[in-house]
């Protein structure tokens, strides 16, 4: 699936209801939001920060998703293209980090 197929899942979901898209700042405020059940749960897994013995194991993968959800809602309403959105993006690394790192030798 393409992330233009993804965006039409998304703008599809939303425009169903009355309500539509949020505005940006209400986006904005879910994102970090997301961002901090994403943070918490790899904190629990990887940090100093254990689940209490009570607490469920999360579920990182969905939060990541989550995280998409917001991301492709914020650019449907702003009319953001993230294909081409993310191919300037790779192409910026590409340029700018092309020898930041050491390569892995060919085999």
């Amino acid at each position: 699936m393409e992330i233009k197929d993804w965006q039409k899942q998304v703008d599809d979901w939303i425009t169903q209801f009355e309500e539509g898209y949020w505005q940006p700042s209400s986006m904005m405020l879910r994102l970090t939001e997301e961002v901090g059940e994403l943070a918490r749960e790899v904190n629990h897994r990887y940090g100093e920060k254990p689940k209490k013995p009570d607490e469920p194991e999360g579920d990182l993968a969905l939060e990541m998703a989550d995280i998409l959800f917001i991301i492709i809602s914020m650019a449907n309403s702003l009319n953001i293209d993230l294909e081409e959105a993310f191919a300037r993006m790779m192409e910026k690394y590409r340029v700018r980090d092309s020898n930041r790192w050491t390569r892995k030798e060919q085999e």
